[in-house]
């Protein structure tokens, strides 16, 4: 990936990431008993990693530029688009359905229509996650709506993904007798559920040891 080039965040103009945790966090603490809808959809290019390989940083940036400004076409005026990191963007609704969202997700992929240099029609996949039905706090709405759009990549790209409920392996399995009274008294303090703290706690895991 070319990551958050200059030349791409010049041309576009869209906020980023920090900007858009920002965005989502501020309106779920406003809205904590869901009275508004809010819903994300992550995007991302589809085996974007060869047209930086074969074609140079600066053909990626170009489509990068394209594919932003394709997203950005026509969205509604309660949407506001963000550049997330690399080849993925975040967009982000408030007063609409996850259904509505999805449907216009699915009409911008369909009508994506981006090609690389050498004339190969590129795509995308998207995952939609949607507050307070799929998650309550940010961190856990993005993971959701991350996993949707790398559910969708998995199944061959070109898709548009909801999130979905997940099940966890039975933690009583996996840590003491201690550290789980700990789990339980933290998820009651910060009202929490315990099932959060720990994926939280293992996506820091992750960043700290990353592949």
């Amino acid at each position: 990936m070319s990551g958050k080039t200059q030349a791409v965040n010049e041309a576009l103009k869209f906020p980023l990431g920090d900007a858009f945790e920002k965005a989502v966090t501020g309106f779920m603490e406003a809205h904590p008993d869901g009275d508004q809808e809010l819903v994300i959809a992550v995007t991302d290019l589809d085996k974007f990693m060869h047209i930086n390989e074969d074609f140079g940083i600066e053909a990626g940036d170009r489509m990068l530029i394209e594919t932003g400004m394709r997203l950005a076409a026509d969205l509604p005026v309660n949407a506001a688009i963000y550049r997330i990191a690399g080849d993925e963007f975040g967009i982000l609704f408030t007063g609409m359905e996850k259904e509505e969202v999805f449907l216009l997700m699915e009409q911008k992929r369909a009508a994506y229509g981006v090609k690389a240099p050498d004339g190969e029609q590129m795509t995308i996949s998207v995952g939609i996650a949607a507050a307070f039905d799929d998650a309550s706090r940010f961190q856990e709405l993005m993971r959701k709506a991350e996993s949707a759009m790398y559910r969708a990549k998995y199944a061959g790209g070109n898709k548009v993904a909801l999130a979905r409920e997940e099940k966890m392996v039975p933690k009583t399995s996996h840590y003491t007798s201690d550290q789980l009274k700990r789990l339980s008294a933290l998820s009651k303090r910060e009202g929490i559920g315990e099932a959060i703290l720990l994926r939280e706690a293992l996506d820091m895991l992750l960043k700290k040891y990353p592949n």
